[in-house]
């Protein structure tokens, strides 16, 4: 009998039809694959167990998450070639047969049954979100689900983030450090809100503060944050506390839809929307437009997917929503745009920075890698593997185009139809002092 991994490899290039990119390390220490090519190491058959209970990403992530698969050597090029493939085939016409009628699919599965090893199959991680039921997007829903994620631990998140604690696409200029790069797009954020001393500013999903210490330090703006999170908000008061700046901010554990002390003369919501949902959007949109006072500004700072051609076939990625944002959905820009609009706002600016996403993302993933043991400590291996994963795809996501970032600038007009903007467009190009 062959090693287990020449038949992985033999089975993989006889679904796919060409030569596999990656090594494969078995875990009976046998190894296929080209030389110097990244390893895709299978510590256990289990992996491939719970791949036949969940073909696709969701098999695969709960290996990952397990320990069961790893990767060595360079990270991205194996994700960039085992995602290629999957992009490829997918996007055959040929291949658009259901699975199971598949001759490939069948073969390949029938081929994994005889290396699996003993049913039944393995349980699902611990870190995976148990089986939701009701509607989504209900206020007890969201909470459950902020939770999930931002509560992980902020010692966790302090590795990972650096001393920012900003959770978002920084704003790169060549050579810049990450927290350079992180006050810039906070900068950037505060001079397009037009941000001046005693400004009533609301910062929705405030995270850990950054923004609001910002606004409130540099700015002078009296600043309420809005967080679901508790750990979040805990660490955002007392960083406030130790700048001194308790009489000029107020952290809240809060929904945003039970906001109802505007009117705020601007709105920050940075990373927040994609947490919102398509069925809450138009909600969300009318509630902003209604905290704000006319002439006031909200900044969206959104991420976005690119449309398909049938919209009604958006699924929710499935290791996103099983392991890192539940409920998680995002939409075309194009349409943020449109109910932005619809809701009475005056859209003013535009500025895709999908490029600074990827360059933020891999700094993050450089911070976990360097710090691994002292992260997994602060949370579990598996939640580490969870983050180092979603971070190392989301980079190449947008490296490669399929996802794009977006700080999109509206203005609710006065009742004359006035937006209070200069008229030579994008003046906060140029620092506050320059």
């Amino acid at each position: 009998m062959a090693d287990a991994a020449s038949r992985l490899t033999a089975l993989a290039e006889e679904l796919l039809g060409k030569p596999l990119p990656v090594r494969i390390r078995a875990w009976d220490g046998s190894e296929s694959g080209p030389p110097g090519a990244p390893a895709l190491v299978i510590r256990h058959r289990r992996a491939l167990r719970r791949l036949l209970w969940k073909p696709g990403e969701l098999g695969l992530a709960r290996a990952w998450v397990a320990g069961e698969i790893d990767v060595e050597g360079n990270l991205y090029e194996a994700l960039d070639h085992l995602a290629g493939l999957l992009w490829e085939r997918g996007s055959d016409e040929k291949d658009s047969v259901h699975p199971l009628r598949d001759p490939g699919v069948r073969a390949f599965a029938r081929g994994l049954v005889e290396l699996a090893g003993p049913w039944p199959p393995p349980a699902p991680p611990a870190e995976e979100v148990r089986r939701r039921t009701g509607a989504m997007h209900t206020k007890r829903r969201d909470k459950k689900a902020i939770s999930h994620h931002y509560d992980v631990g902020n010692d966790f998140y302090e590795l990972v983030l650096g001393p920012s604690m900003v959770y978002s696409c920084a704003y790169w200029e060549d050579g810049g450090s990450l927290e350079d790069a992180q006050r810039d797009k906070l900068d950037l954020v505060c001079r397009k809100l037009a941000l001046k001393e005693g400004d009533r500013l609301l910062d929705v999903g405030c995270g850990w503060g950054s923004m609001a210490i910002h606004a409130a330090r540099e700015y002078g703006a009296r600043v309420t944050g809005v967080t679901l999170s508790i750990e979040q908000a805990a660490y955002a008061r007392k960083r406030i506390a130790e700048e001194g700046l308790t009489d000029r901010i107020e952290i809240r554990v809060q929904d945003y839809r039970d906001v109802r002390d505007g009117p705020y003369d601007a709105i920050s919501s940075i990373g927040m929307a994609e947490h919102v949902g398509s069925v809450r959007y138009r909600e969300y949109a009318d509630d902003l437009y209604a905290l704000l006072k006319p002439g006031g500004r909200l900044l969206n700072h959104q991420i976005a997917r690119r449309p398909e051609r049938d919209e009604d076939a958006y699924r929710i990625d499935e290791f996103i929503d099983a392991y890192v944002f539940p409920d998680g959905e995002l939409a075309p820009v194009g349409r943020t745009v449109g109910t932005l609009e619809e809701a009475g706002f005056e859209v003013r600016d535009v500025e895709a920075i999908r490029e600074h996403y990827a360059l933020t993302l891999r700094r993050w993933v450089a911070n976990l890698e360097q710090h691994w043991q002292q992260a997994v400590r602060a949370t579990s291996p598996g939640r580490a593997r969870v983050w180092r994963l979603y971070m190392a795809a989301s980079a190449l996501s947008f490296e490669h185009n399929k996802i794009g970032v977006n700080q999109i600038l509206v203005v609710r007009p006065t009742e004359g139809g006035g937006a209070r903007m200069p008229l030579r467009a994008r003046a906060w190009t140029a620092s506050a002092t320059g």
